[in-house]
Order: C-alpha cells, then structure tokens, then sequence
C-alpha cells in the first residue's frame, strides 16, 4: 500500500506529488479549438510543381517541414510588402519621389 503524501507546496516543488505518470491522463484535444487559439487557419492552395519541390529542397536544408518553411517565406514577404508600402506612403506624404531610386521591389531586401 502507497504511502500517502501531504499536498505541501515543497511536495509539489521537489517532485513528490505531481511526477507520477501512473496517475497521468491524456486531456482530450480539441485541434480545431487549439488552432482558432493560436489564429491558425487550414487553406488550400494550388502551385507548380517545380515550385513545391524547391520548397521542399530548401525545407530540408535548413532542417524544416516545407509547410513550416513556406510559411515562414509568406511571413516575411508580407512583411516587408507592408514595410515597402508604407515607405512609399511616407516618402508621397512627404514629397519626396522614390523613383529616382529604381529597384525591382520583389529584389531588394526589406529593412
């Protein structure tokens, strides 16, 4: 027979109470809760195939999924889209004219 533990707060902190995976249960989860908490939506999306297998290639370069990757790409791209538009809005604001600077937007790195 088990020896009962009093609920101190020290049992608790040095592992006495609370370690024991004979007493552990699997909460139940609910994925479509969890993904609308962290504001995660499934999407389809169609592209070449070429395009995807250089996801691919470049998720396993730098030890990723290509679904992680490709959302990182998206991220940034959105990113510094937004960044590229308000610099513009600012600099019309102001009165200066970018294009004596001439780029191709999707080229030049955004900061």
């Amino acid at each position: 027979m088990n020896k009962k533990i009093n609920g101190t707060e020290e049992a608790w902190e040095n592992g006495l109470l609370g370690e024991d995976l004979r007493h552990a249960v699997r909460a139940p989860i609910d994925i479509n809760a969890l993904h609308e908490a962290v504001g995660l939506k499934t999407i389809s999306i169609r592209m070449p195939q070429a395009l995807l297998d250089d996801l691919k290639d470049l998720a396993k370069i730098h030890g990723l999924g290509y679904q992680p990757l490709m959302k990182q790409v998206l991220t940034r791209f959105g990113e510094c889209e937004k960044k590229r538009l308000l610099r513009e809005e600012a600099s019309r604001a102001s009165g200066h004219d970018e294009s004596d600077t001439e780029h191709d937007d999707l080229s030049v790195a955004c900061g």
